[in-house]
């Protein structure tokens, strides 16, 4: 009941109410990005839904123009140079990711769930599939991502995914919303151009590639 039915009318009321909210935030990000950098406030990726149906992702652009097309930062050379500035700080506050309260709106995503992997992430998805993580609407944030973020492997991140989708409930989401609270305020588990030490249980794709190359408005 609380999946099928609760979550997604939960979905839709919180993200009107973060949009009032944090449009004054929103409007003061894109004004930062356009003077900070030449390019556009957002970007947008293409990543995989529920049932693995595709959608494109916005965010608001944290890399440079010129970062190399749907190239993970961990495999560029010295990727702290594709970083803008102003992208620094969204990073590590999670700020970039707040253009997707509109596809929690739209359905495309939930506030709590498995983060979306990108269309190219095969290896994620495989290992999701074991899961059935892949089978839940993904997520602003979730389960994987108080746990570690950007410090493990893939398998560990499937296997969170994993357990979210198993034990998904009103009080597992409160503790995950609260939880992604705490780890942003700390920058828990945030390692630009990689991996960091496997001492937590995750890492979080998402952090991993910028489509600098798909940019708009």
């Amino acid at each position: 009941m609380y999946n099928k039915y609760i979550k997604r009318w939960g979905d839709i009321v919180l993200s009107l109410i973060a949009l009032i909210i944090l449009s004054p935030i929103m409007i003061v990000t894109a004004v930062i990005i356009k003077l900070d950098s030449p390019g556009p406030v957002f970007f947008k990726q293409k990543r995989v839904g529920l049932h693995k149906t595709y959608f494109n992702m916005l965010k608001f652009r944290t890399m440079k123009i010129d970062t190399p097309k749907d190239m993970p930062t961990h495999l560029l050379e010295n990727p702290e140079q594709y970083i803008s500035r102003a992208g620094r700080i969204l990073r590590k506050t999670s700020l970039d990711e707040l253009p997707q309260i509109i596809h929690i709106l739209t359905g495309k995503m939930s506030i709590i769930g498995p983060r979306p992997a990108l269309w190219n992430q095969e290896d994620l998805l495989a290992e999701r599939d074991r899961y059935g993580a892949n089978d839940i609407r993904p997520g602003l944030t979730g389960w994987a991502q108080i746990n570690g973020r950007d410090e493990l492997e893939i398998d560990a991140k499937a296997k969170l995914d994993g357990e979210y989708t198993r034990r998904v409930s009103f009080l597992f989401d409160v503790k995950c919303f609260l939880g992604t609270i705490f780890s942003v305020l700390r920058s828990d588990g945030v390692v630009e151009g990689g991996t960091g030490p496997a001492n937590k249980q995750i890492e979080e794709y998402d952090k991993d590639t910028t489509t600098a190359n798909e940019v708009i408005l």
